[in-house]
This record gives structure tokens, sequence and C-alpha cells, in this order.
């Protein structure tokens, strides 16, 4: 996989919406668009979004794979132009992640190359995986520390892509509030998410009240150069690839943070 660039979008939406709102990001300069996994329902739509843009790389975030059978992902790539779909993987939730990882991975070589797939990697031996098996790892929720330890782990070689929580507010109080009515409480309460923050200095406190500490630590929040300065911080960490969410930010931001954020 070649570099996948600065800034990446994820888009939410659905249907023609999905298509003409990832023309515009291309158009602007963003360097890939990451559309949610699903139950590999999306597979459709990611298929529509890389017909309806002309280049630019259109990742799957994330593909659950105790859901979607690798059999579907392998049809899926092989129909689509070498290059705009990168295979974004995750959700093994039972008892042997990295061995199920693993499996599915073993039923993809044949069809889809390490260099484009990428995993949704949290823990040190998911990142050893991600490094080992494929072009990076894909986390969300995490701090610029992290950034730095994970980059390490992956080595120089292999994309490390952040999915970043983004709440385009500058008080500070109600951007945190708006923080914890999102994901961030549910995600919390999964044990991979919990055992990462964790890792990341967090304490059960912090976790389960859903404090300022870790509030402002796993959130980029303010205006825009707020936000602009935090994107970069996670650049400076180590990040490849930064992605904001493109439909939880005003419009008029969409041209902006491409220009900023190179």
């Amino acid at each position: 996989m070649t570099n996948l660039g600065a800034l990446g979008a994820t888009l939410s939406t659905t249907g023609p919406e999905t298509v003409s709102a990832a023309a515009e990001l291309e158009e602007l300069g963003y360097a890939a668009l990451w559309l949610p996994g699903g139950q590999g329902s999306n597979l459709p739509l990611i298929t529509d979004v890389v017909h309806g843009t002309a280049k630019i790389p259109v990742a799957s975030g994330i593909l659950p794979v105790d859901r979607v059978p690798a059999a579907a992902v392998a049809a899926a790539y092989a129909d689509l132009p070498a290059g705009r779909f990168v295979v974004g993987l995750g959700g093994a939730h039972g008892p042997r992640p990295l061995a199920t990882l693993n499996d599915y991975l073993d039923e993809l070589d044949d069809t889809v190359p390490p260099s484009e797939r990428i995993l949704s990697a949290l823990g040190p031996k998911m990142l050893e995986l991600a490094r080992d098996r494929a072009a990076g790892a894909y986390p969300f929720l995490v701090t610029t520390d992290y950034v730095a330890s994970a980059r390490e782990i992956l080595g120089a070689g292999r994309q490390l892509v952040v999915l970043l929580n983004v709440v385009p507010e500058p008080d500070a109080a109600t951007a945190r509030e708006r923080a914890r009515g999102g994901s961030l409480r549910f995600l919390a309460g999964m044990p991979g998410y919990a055992n990462n923050f964790r890792r990341m200095g967090f304490t059960d406190a912090d976790i389960a009240a859903l404090s300022d500490r870790l509030v402002d630590g796993l959130t980029v929040r303010g205006d825009l150069d707020a936000v602009v300065a935090r994107l970069r911080e996670y650049r400076a960490a180590g990040a490849d690839q930064v992605v904001v969410p493109a439909a939880d930010l005003p419009r008029e931001w969409w041209p902006a943070l491409a220009e900023a954020v190179r």
C-alpha cells in the first residue's frame, strides 16, 4: 500500500449522498475515505463510492470478521480496480481473537495481499499482528502518547492511521458532554477498549465516570484552529494519517482541514 496521506475522512451516511460527499472530499484533497463496515452490508456502498470517485482509496472501517465471511470480502476486492479498496478488518471478540484474525487473513491471502489490508488494532499483540500481516493499524480513541508507542511497535514500514473523535465545540464543558453522549460511553464498556484505556494510564474510576481527564485525552475539540493544532499533534506523534468524521463537522471546515493538514 502506498502512503495513505495525511488526512482521511469517515462518511457515515448511506445512499447517493455518500457518493456525492465522497467525490467532494476527493476534490478537496482528502487522501482516503473510510466507510463503516457494518455487518458486511456496506460492501455494495464501498463499491459505489469507488466507482463514483476517480482514484481516492476507499477503506472499510471496520469489517467485523466474526460477522462478514472472508469469501464476501475477497469477492468485493477482486471486483474493484487495484489500489482502490483498502480492506479494514477487526471485530474478533471471541475467546481467541488473534487466532480468529489469523485464520481470516489466511483465507484472504490468495486474493487480498497484506499490503491492501489494515487492522483495527489496539493492544500490543494486535499491533504486532497488524505489523506482520497487514499494511498497518487503524486504532480509535487513543492519546498522542499511545500513537508514539504504537509507532514503535509497528516500525517505520507500516501505516498508522488514527481515527479521531472530533467535537467542533469551543466550550470545554459542552464539548465533553457531547463526547460522553456519543460512542465513547458504549465503547468504554467494551473489554478491548477499557483495557486499552488502562494501558494508556486511565483508572477504572476514569473509565466508569468518563472523567474530564479521559474525555480530554481521547477527544479532539474546539474551534477550527484548536482542532487543526490537535490533528498536527497526532501527526507529530507518529500517525501517518488522521481521520476525521466528516458528517460531524461544519461543512465549511472540510476545505480548511484539507488545506491545513498535509
